[in-house]
């Protein structure tokens, strides 16, 4: 029989309620890791430089972080049903310079190429979910493949020559304004609130969370696992097609070497933001502070002048310490 434990001489406070203190704090540090992180960065960067805090560094961090953030929304959806996408990199440079072509090369109109570069991000995912929803490859097999096929054709129509002369309107949603604030800034916003919405509060958000829980659960309960699967991978191509756009605009030009090494900051926002690589948890809120954390942490080295490659590897410690967290949690959650 488990007998009670006495409270030390001159100790106040019961055992059992310390513990219980402690389990508390605990769960509230893993639940709030993210945030927690953030603020100290936050804070570290503020005392470092008196640059960080002003208005305009703020809206250089949100700027340049939309690219990722965009696409991070659709990767939320594709490592919540425990799937990967490497091809996000490749089809962002492929989208920019096939829809760059058509509007300089064959006199398409700037929003019609914007067009043509949504529908690549779409046709890519389509590819992407067709190969591992109906011909059975693994995630990372399929991506990894539409990765080097995706690069490969973008070096073969550009012939790696950087496309100019867009026009103003294709330009638009990568470098115009409204009502002063930066037009990628409201794009952001928007699909942020959008995906949120979908994830949490429809059935195929349910869905979601469902197949990625327990696969032969989901589909039992009547789920048409490979018709998720193939709309997850669709919705993250389209979002992916998105970010190319915007990046493209961004840069006023097409680089055939542009996003190389995108899908690791996705990948690495999402990890950070809370979601599981084993699947079945994640959350927009989660992303959001996980892409603002990777912007937050590489605008920060950038001001204290720290070497790019320096910015890389601890970037890539960020990724490692997320991972091994979320496998060691998975662990423990499998022995309870």
């Amino acid at each position: 029989m488990n007998q009670p434990v006495a409270n030390a001489p001159g100790d106040s406070v019961p055992a059992a309620s310390r513990r219980v203190t402690l389990t508390s704090g605990l769960e509230f540090a893993s639940r709030f890791t993210v945030q927690i992180a953030l603020l100290l960065l936050v804070a570290a960067f503020t005392w470092l430089s008196p640059q960080f805090l002003s208005v305009e560094n703020w809206s250089n961090i949100a700027r340049q972080s939309s690219v990722i953030a965009i696409a991070a929304c659709g990767a939320t959806f594709v490592i919540i049903i425990a799937g990967i996408d490497l091809s996000v990199g490749s089809v962002v440079a492929l989208a920019g310079i096939l829809s760059a072509g058509l509007v300089v090369n064959n006199g398409w109109p700037g929003w019609l190429g914007g067009v043509a570069c949504l529908g690549v991000g779409i046709l890519a995912g389509l590819f992407n979910g067709f190969c591992i929803s109906r011909l059975g490859l693994s995630a990372f097999i399929a991506t990894l493949s539409s990765l080097a096929m995706g690069r490969g054709l973008t070096m073969a129509y550009s012939n790696g020559q950087t496309i100019f002369g867009l026009p103003d309107d294709y330009n638009y949603p990568g470098a115009g304004t409204l009502f002063n604030v930066s037009v990628p800034i409201i794009i952001t916003g928007c699909v942020f609130l959008i995906m949120h919405l979908v994830l949490a509060h429809t059935v195929f958000g349910h869905e979601v969370y469902a197949l990625g829980g327990n696969r032969e659960a989901a589909r039992l309960a009547g789920i048409n696992v490979r018709r998720v699967e193939l709309l997850v991978y669709t919705l993250a191509g389209a979002l992916t097609g998105l970010a190319s756009w915007v990046l493209t605009g961004r840069l006023t030009a097409a680089l055939p070497s542009s996003a190389v090494g995108l899908e690791l900051d996705v990948i690495a926002a999402v990890v950070i933001g809370g979601a599981s690589l084993f699947g079945g948890r994640g959350n927009m809120i989660g992303t959001f502070f996980g892409v603002l954390t990777i912007g937050v942490l590489r605008n920060g080295l950038n001001l204290l002048n720290v070497s790019p490659f320096w910015v890389q590897f601890v970037q890539g410690a960020v990724i490692f310490v997320a991972v091994l967290l979320d496998a060691l949690g998975q662990r423990q959650r499998r022995v309870g």
